[in-house]
């Protein structure tokens, strides 16, 4: 493996993260929603260095996706703590998650890997999620109501949550319905 200029992008976002998450608790919305906005205009350069200057790598595959998802569910579950997101919905995003993770482990651990390809319902998913995290955060650091923005991706947000857990979880029992066919139980 080798480290590349996306890959020091990369590790700088998960750097981001508890800056990012301390300005929230500390009620610092202006460099919490500074931090936010670093990171998600990285992840855009950082996907643009290794797609114009042949810098893909397997590391950055997996740690890119991760950064995301690090930041994203800390901002989630920091604005549900403080009572700016439903908590039904940081439960739901989390849930989500932890679901998607436990079905990746059981299947490795069964010697029948999946593999892992983001689906549109997930990616239209969690761009509807960097979006309501972003309006929110830019809500309280300007100062400024952006009604009916926030509701309207708060539910849109809810639906896509549970659509992608469901689209999910049927191709993962897909995936593991052939596994084991023909052989005892134990062998």
């Amino acid at each position: 493996m080798r480290l590349t200029i996306p890959n020091m992008i990369t590790i700088m976002r998960f750097v981001l993260v508890p800056g990012v998450v301390l300005a929230m608790l500390q009620g610092r919305w202006d460099w919490a929603f500074a931090g936010f906005l670093i990171a998600g205009i990285s992840d855009g350069v950082d996907g643009f260095i290794a797609r114009h200057f042949n810098q893909f790598s397997q590391l950055g595959a997996y740690l890119d996706p991760m950064a995301d998802k690090l930041l994203l569910v800390s901002v989630f579950v920091v604005l549900g703590f403080i009572g700016e997101l439903p908590l039904w919905l940081v439960i739901t995003m989390v849930s989500r998650d932890a679901l998607i993770v436990c079905a990746v482990v059981l299947s490795t651990v069964m010697a029948h890997p999946v593999e892992m390809k983001p689906l549109f319902v997930s990616k239209a998913n969690t761009a509807i999620q960097i979006g309501l995290a972003a309006v929110v955060l830019g809500e309280l650091a300007l100062a400024i109501d952006l009604d009916p923005l926030r509701p309207m991706l708060i539910l849109l947000s809810g639906v896509l949550t549970v659509a992608s857990a469901a689209a999910y979880l049927v191709a993962w029992l897909r995936h593991m319905s052939g596994y084991g066919e023909g052989s005892k139980p134990g062998t």
